[in-house]
């Protein structure tokens, strides 16, 4: 049931893009006859002096999705995020918002959307220095011509989303990189806006800074559901960030697909070589490797009941959980042989201070629980219930399968 409600909201198309093109230049027309004929771009550059930055591309964007378009310098990334916003515009193509084309929008209309669906943020955070960061956070709402205690108010709660509380009449020159990029984030969820365009937003962070500032994102991201479209040159960020990773290369998109998609499956040699180094531990998640997480013991059940589970299924130690399969603990076998001899209940021997770890949890942060403790880890949904069991051998098996199958 939850599988089937997750593949409809990710039936919801928020942006669309086909067939778009962007040609750089003073006679993108004769260009464009070029790229229809499948002429190449170097030979489209000889023959016109016309650059091909984008070539016919088209793609999806579900709602609550964090999108990736990485690839290196000049594959066409960050001009195709500003073709999606028209901060550049296509040569040919269309760009749907709500399935509305904004290619054949005027102004006034442009600017609307704008302002209201879409919040743009730079990797050079965009501050005006002369205004404090309630003010560079509230500027939006002000070109909206929002009265002051009301974007005060949106700008504040904004900012305390952000975690930055407190900075609220600091200027920009006194907050560290991290922290005005956090601003610049601020700005962007102030104006409510249902897409959120990022373009290399940490890549001018320090390594440690970029990490946390990677990881607010993704927790920002599980509490506000927005539509974010993500460019990144860095592969290890994009495996982080993205649901789905369009790889680009020379204006077009190579391959597009989960992590494991272009891990597992890479489609041409370019893609092959882009992910040969990848650390396989930062893919895999908990639900790749848990085992079914049987027989579960339920809560009112003796040591008796508990010792012939253990026996039937050759196990050192149970998971406890009621109908609702909410998890409560865990029960070994030595507990279950001392609450038999003593006459005592269950839940007198039973641990309820063990490990567990989310089904998102990446592999390579369960290695060092599976170190440091003896028994099985329970996989738990957002709401306690459990759904698998980890073991050091289901979690070697899946790096090595995966191993194998790349």
């Amino acid at each position: 049931m939850e599988e089937t409600q997750e593949k409809e909201i990710h039936k919801n198309i928020k942006v669309s893009v086909r067939n778009l093109t962007k040609i750089f230049g003073k006679r993108p027309e004769e260009a464009l006859r070029l790229v229809e004929k499948g002429k190449k771009k170097q030979e489209i550059f000889e023959d016109t002096q016309q650059t091909v930055a984008l070539r016919s591309i088209s793609f999806d964007v579900y709602e609550g999705e964090l999108f990736v378009l990485m690839g290196l310098s000049g594959c066409g990334k960050s001009t195709l995020l500003r073709c999606i916003n028209r901060l550049i515009e296509p040569t040919s193509g269309t760009v749907e918002i709500d399935g509305v084309n904004i290619v054949e929008m005027d102004e006034d209309e442009l600017r609307q959307v704008r302002r209201t669906k879409i919040g743009m943020i730079f990797q050079n955070f965009a501050l005006l220095p002369h205004r404090t960061i309630l003010d560079n956070v509230g500027f939006g709402l002000e070109i909206q011509d929002m009265s002051l205690s009301d974007r005060e108010k949106k700008a504040r709660e904004a900012i305390d989303l952000v975690g930055l509380s407190g900075y609220e009449e600091s200027y920009p020159s006194g907050l560290s990189g991290g922290m005005q990029q956090r601003v610049g984030l601020a700005r962007a969820l102030a104006s409510d806006a249902d897409i959120l365009l990022m373009d290399e937003a940490f890549s001018a962070l320090d390594p440690m800074i970029r990490r946390d500032m990677q990881d607010e994102l993704i927790e920002l991201q599980a509490r506000l559901n927005k539509t974010i479209i993500f460019v990144s040159h860095d592969l290890d960020e994009a495996l982080k960030l993205g649901d789905r990773i369009a790889l680009m290369k020379d204006g077009i998109i190579a391959q597009l697909g989960t992590a494991e998609d272009l891990l597992q499956n890479p489609r041409c040699n370019y893609v092959e070589r882009f992910v040969e180094d990848v650390n396989l531990s930062r893919v895999l998640v908990s639900k790749d490797v848990m085992k079914r997480p049987e027989p579960l013991l339920p809560p009112d059940s003796g040591p008796r009941n508990a010792l012939r589970l253990m026996e039937e299924y050759g196990i050192s130690s149970i998971f406890v959980a009621g109908k609702d399969r909410i998890f409560r603990g865990l029960v070994t076998v030595d507990g279950a042989v001392d609450a038999k001899k003593r006459e005592i209940p269950l839940r007198d021997v039973m641990i309820t201070d063990t490990p567990t770890v989310l089904l998102d949890t990446p592999a390579q942060e369960l290695m060092p629980i599976m170190a440091e403790t003896a028994y099985p880890v329970a996989v738990l949904d957002d709401v306690g219930r459990i759904k698998g069991l980890i073991v050091r051998g289901s979690l070697l098996a899946g790096l090595a399968r995966l191993e194998i199958e790349v």
